[in-house]
């Protein structure tokens, strides 16, 4: 199975590498952007059948290494393959 996992900053929750792709996409003439919201994307391969089992070691992962709860927020998909 393959988890996605999608992570952003929270929103209210500074985020200087989106305000800079904000200012360069409207320099480039991209006017009609209002806002970006720089995350990350991870993929994850698991060595199981069991999707239940997927769910919690995927949401144990990013409660405990791969978001910081305090300032992102997360979700994920678990998919075959």
């Amino acid at each position: 199975m393959l988890a996605r996992i999608f992570i952003k900053p929270k929103r209210g929750i500074l985020d200087p590498q989106g305000k800079a792709v904000l200012g360069s996409l409207h320099s480039l003439g991209f006017k009609n952007v209002d806002d970006v919201r720089v995350g990350k994307y991870i993929e994850v391969k698991l060595n199981t059948g069991d999707k239940a089992q997927a769910h919690s070691e995927v949401q144990k992962m990013c409660d405990t290494l791969l978001s910081n709860k305090v300032i992102e927020d997360f979700n994920y998909e678990i998919v075959e393959g």
